[in-house]
């Protein structure tokens, strides 16, 4: 089996995620226009794993309704009691049965890890040997996470979690993401042995990482180069952060494919939207769903698109459209709403406050 393709990628969505103060599951928040647990799913996919698994826990019906939609294929695992990460990863053992090969264990919580980090850690992982791999990063503030020791020669020495580090141990900056590569078999062998001798008194999946080291098998380490990437979403500010940086690699990506983006600060893209070379952005503006612009179209500033296919040369300037179909060449705006169902043909012009309506077509103006 090639570094690529893991045996199982393991996707933690259990969370209660009570912090987001919300109705709506955790996993279930989306990040510019797809929830965290599809960013994961898409992300676990490019590795093209053998068994794609997702524990789920108390909101196992909103967030089961999602997986069935968007993973059908996927393996559910119900984690029915709040029992920890070592927890959640024995469920699944005893609920499957033994994994051989390597196994990548992540979170619903972490919509901007790539694929490529992943791929990096089971490369490693592989290379070396190793019974477990843990992906690090580098923070300017660790507080909170598990500390990464590393021994004299720089190697992995082992996790200590925060409330038990000493001061020089709080000062180092390295910490444990709590995404990890495994051996499958090694794995379910130690998972069974994590004790739950601990404030919580739950089972930790790092604890399996020192039982594996205890045992004298290799454990090997990754430090991912962007820590943005590992750093969970928690609550509604960190939501909103996640929200800025996934855009702003999304902007990158069009402006580097030839679209014009004349102010990323106030621009947001969703990642189901679908632009061509030369098309132009102005201020002010958020594409969203399924939309599609082609070659030539102007769109902003002042606009908000959704799920609305613009063919080339169309122009649309401080107006909303929603489901809606503009033709080549045809001018929307300023101020006009094209309701869903709308379609423009080429060369038609809508303006004012004006509706175009639903399923027909408005007059030119």
């Amino acid at each position: 089996m090639s570094a690529s393709d893991p045996a199982a990628v393991i996707i933690l969505a259990a969370g209660e995620g009570t912090r987001m103060k919300t109705r709506t599951p955790k996993v279930l928040h989306k990040v510019c226009g797809r929830t965290m647990l599809g960013h994961v799913l898409a992300t676990a996919r490019e590795l093209s794993p053998a068994r794609l698994i997702v524990v789920t826990g108390h909101a196992h019906g909103e967030v089961g309704a999602e997986l069935a939609e968007q993973a059908p294929d996927a393996t559910v695992v119900v984690q029915e009691r709040r029992g920890g990460t070592g927890h959640a990863v024995r469920t699944v053992i005893e609920s499957v049965g033994l994994i051989r090969g390597t196994i990548v264990v992540t979170y619903a919580d972490t919509p901007l890890l790539r694929s490529q980090t992943l791929a990096e850690l089971i490369g490693v992982h592989e290379s070396r040997g190793a019974a477990a791999t843990v992906l690090t990063a580098l923070v300017d503030d660790p507080a909170g996470y598990g500390r990464i020791v590393r021994d004299s020669s720089g190697g992995f020495a082992q996790i200590v979690e925060h409330a038990d580090a000493t001061p020089a141990q709080r000062a180092i900056k390295e910490i444990n993401s709590g995404v990890y590569a495994f051996d499958g078999e090694l794995l379910a062998d130690v998972i069974k042995r994590v004790s739950t001798d601990n404030v919580k008194g739950e089972e930790y999946l790092t604890d399996a990482v020192g039982l594996l080291r205890g045992d004298g098998h290799p454990v090997a380490s990754v430090q991912c180069g962007d820590p943005d990437e590992v750093l969970g979403v928690n609550d509604q500010a960190q939501l909103a952060w996640a929200r800025r940086v996934l855009n702003e690699r999304v902007l990158g990506r069009w402006m580097r494919a030839g679209v014009t983006i004349h102010d990323p600060g106030s621009t947001w893209i969703d990642v189901g939207v679908r632009l061509e070379p030369d098309t132009e952005i102005g201020p002010g503006t958020q594409l969203e769903g399924e939309t599609t612009i082609a070659a030539g179209a102007r769109i902003g500033p002042g606009c908000l698109l959704r799920d609305t296919t613009v063919a080339a040369g169309a122009t649309v300037i401080q107006s909303v459209c929603e489901s809606a179909t503009v033709g080549p060449g045809a001018s929307v705006g300023p101020f006009a709403h094209l309701v869903p169902g709308t379609t423009l043909a080429g060369g038609e012009r809508v303006a004012g406050h004006d509706r175009a309506a639903a399923g027909g077509r408005r007059p030119a103006a």
